[in-house]
């Protein structure tokens, strides 16, 4: 059996596996573009969003930074080849990690980055990494923020037979720009907050965990589109 043939039955298994688990509201997916080079910013919460994201948007080229320890179980390891994923260790400046997703981007891939790093379990945004801000300075693609909620309840409603609502929000792109300012650990610390305030606006605001008070939101290193709004309300 081919790779295509593989990742196709594979891919198309899935989603009809997490269709029948969830009720999935995939409507406003459709605003996301159909190739890049585009950065999706997410929010994690557990590993329900990786595949639901993944199977949903296909056949867009698209693929995803996934945490190194994926590839230590098998079935992972598998499912993350296929994809195309890119291993990142955490903890550090993996530089292979980005020079292989500034190779994906410059391909015209949309690459999906989750910049709180790892996942919350109960919805609510974490403090990002700086390593988006990183990663959108130095290729210079646009940013794309995909929200999601409800996927948090998964495990309680899979042990109560009941199929879990994903309900999924996609903002306005912006690219992050510096400005011709230094980029300094506290430039990039705002530049990371900037950005994590651009998705707390598009969730509920029981989600939006340490980003809860968008009045303090900044927006000095993002540039939108001609025409196009800030995600954040009366911005």
């Amino acid at each position: 059996m081919t790779k295509t043939l593989t990742h196709r039955i594979v891919t198309s298994s899935i989603k009809v596996m997490t269709g029948a688990l969830c009720r999935i509201d995939a409507s406003q997916l459709a605003r996301v573009p159909d190739r890049g080079p585009l950065i999706m910013v997410v929010n994690h919460i557990n590993f329900l969003e990786a595949p639901v994201l993944y199977t949903q948007l296909r056949p867009r080229p698209i693929t995803v930074l996934a945490k190194s320890e994926v590839w230590h179980n098998p079935a992972l390891r598998f499912l993350a080849n296929l994809w195309g994923a890119i291993p990142l260790r955490r903890g550090k400046a993996d530089m292979a990690a980005l020079r292989r997703a500034l190779e994906i981007l410059d391909a015209g891939y949309i690459l999906i980055v989750a910049p709180e790093g790892t996942r919350s379990s109960h919805g609510r945004l974490q403090r990002g990494h700086p390593g988006t801000a990183f990663l959108a300075l130095r290729s210079g693609a646009p940013l794309l923020p995909v929200v999601h909620y409800g996927g948090e309840r998964f495990w309680r409603n899979l042990v109560s037979l009941r199929r879990t609502d994903f309900h999924t929000v996609v903002g306005q792109p912006f690219h992050v720009e510096a400005h011709k300012v230094k980029v300094t650990r506290q430039v990039r610390r705002q530049m990371t907050d900037e950005i994590m305030y651009q998705m707390a606006a598009l969730l509920p605001p029981a989600y939006r965990g340490v980003y809860s008070d968008l009045a303090v939101a900044t927006e000095t290193y993002l540039r939108f589109p001609p025409g196009a709004k800030s995600n954040l309300p009366c911005a």
